[in-house]
């Protein structure tokens, strides 16, 4: 379970860090003069939709190693670390090649007329749009997680919801209160590369190590 917890952890802060998943929320907040309230509100709803659907995704995925770790050992044991050492490769070799991450938020703001409207408009927008875009790279773990029963995949989820939500919420907060925006361009262009190495490292100790 510590392992599990560790290993959601890191994950989910390597991905709640990337640019555009809290920049847009920013410069929109201050593009239409939201207030701190509002933004902060914004970046809950659009943090929990964008969470949401990478949950649902993942308790399927992590089901599926419950039930295969239930009839065979070896699958939690072996199959399920390699699995993640195999995944890890594959994300370094993506990065290698410049494919990276991209959580699109492109809404259509147009002239809603009312302030609050307009607000409603934007965001029922944003929500979409990360609804529609879930965390690929977590979904991995879930199976790993899975391999140990139903707290394994509970422990990813609640981890990955609350670490990606508290961290967008304080770069955004710290972005409304005009500090200097977190710059990561390095993290941004190699997500995948630091995702890749996090997953070898996770599979790597799940087979040396049996908890």
């Amino acid at each position: 379970m510590y392992q599990i917890f560790i290993g959601s952890l890191i994950l989910s802060t390597i991905h709640a860090l990337i640019p555009n998943h809290w920049l847009p929320l920013i410069a929109i907040g201050k593009t239409e003069k939201w207030t701190l309230n509002q933004t902060l509100w914004a970046t809950i709803i659009t943090g929990f939709a964008h969470t949401l659907s990478t949950i649902i995704i993942g308790m399927v995925v992590g089901l599926i190693g419950y039930k295969l770790a239930s009839s065979y050992a070896i699958i939690s044991e072996s199959i399920a670390p390699v699995i993640l050492v195999g995944l890890g490769l594959i994300y370094l070799i993506v990065d290698r090649r410049h494919h990276n991450h991209h959580h699109e938020m492109k809404p259509v703001i147009s002239d809603v007329g009312k302030t609050k409207s307009r607000w409603v408009a934007i965001l029922t927008s944003l929500s979409v749009a990360m609804f529609l875009t879930p965390c690929i790279e977590i979904e991995a773990y879930y199976f790993q997680a899975g391999t140990i029963g139903w707290m394994g995949i509970f422990i990813v989820s609640a981890v990955y919801l609350i670490t990606t939500v508290v961290i967008m919420l304080i770069l955004v907060y710290w972005g409304m209160k005009g500090a200097r925006t977190f710059k990561s361009d390095f993290l941004e262009h190699h997500e995948k590369g630091i995702t890749g190495m996090v997953l070898i490292a996770l599979g790597i100790l799940a087979l040396l190590v049996k908890f």
